[in-house]
């Protein structure tokens, strides 16, 4: 059974969709919420699986919040659907790793299918988390080497044992090598299938990083810890990638 928050600032929206996930009988509504400050005091409080967040709020701007949830809340953090009338922020929101993007008014359907794709995300890191295999070193053959990516009107061939860390930092995806940073415009999830074969890992909701390039690690509030990577650049770890990090590593 998924918790969920809702956060709408129209109460027969909130009505409507709390009504759907129930009809659904995989979600649990835990709380519903009209604004940022109270949205996030539940969530650290109820710790709900998914956030159904709505782009426009009185005097709040939903992205705004889903980027302030990113930063603020303890991992594991929510996941995020946006339940919107607005379908020109869809591009940002999944900028944001946002699960889903569900237009107004609202289809049964449609939250439907919703609920199934993050019930089967919860499986799937479920899955992952009880069968943890050694680092992915993958054959020679099958290694990406060079990584093209769009940095502004160019496209880049990056080296990808010279990439150190990938990042979602001030609302921009950041490749970060040994000689500088590239702000790209590809999504950070994009980025992290096209790595997948080689030494790089989550390590956190916004930082993947190349276990390679990790020279030294410091312990830190909560069970946490802090990676040193080889060009001098700090990347934190949350709590909910700690324990296959700590078996990948070796510490």
């Amino acid at each position: 059974m998924l918790k969920a928050l809702i956060v709408d600032d129209e109460p027969i929206a909130r009505d409507e969709l709390a009504y759907l996930l129930r009809r659904t009988g995989q979600v649990d509504v835990v709380g519903e919420s009209d604004r940022f400050e109270t949205a996030l005091r539940l969530i650290r409080e109820l710790r709900p699986d998914v956030v159904f967040l709505d782009i426009q709020l009185a005097e709040e701007n939903g992205v705004d919040i889903a980027k302030r949830l990113t930063e603020e809340v303890d991992e594991p953090a929510p996941d995020i659907v946006f339940a919107t009338a607005y379908d020109e922020y869809a591009l940002q929101a999944f900028e944001l790793d946002a699960i889903d993007y569900v237009l107004k008014p609202f289809e049964e359907s449609r939250i439907k299918r919703t609920v199934d794709k993050l019930l089967k995300r919860t499986e799937l890191k479920e899955s992952r988390a009880a069968s943890i295999v050694p680092a992915r070193r993958p054959r020679a053959k099958e290694r990406l080497e060079r990584l093209p990516v769009s940095v502004d009107d160019r496209i880049m061939l990056l080296s990808v044992d010279r990439i150190v860390y990938v990042g979602f930092e001030d609302g921009k995806t950041i490749i970060a090598t040994d000689e500088r940073a590239y702000r790209v415009n590809e999504p950070l999830a994009s980025l992290e299938r096209k790595l997948e074969d080689g030494p790089f890992f989550r390590v956190h909701r916004a930082f993947i990083v190349n276990l390679d390039a990790v020279v030294e690690i410091q312990p830190w509030f909560h069970s946490t810890c802090n990676l040193i990577m080889r060009n001098g650049s700090t990347v934190p770890v949350s709590r909910t990638y700690m324990k296959e990090l700590k078996q990948l590593l070796g510490f």
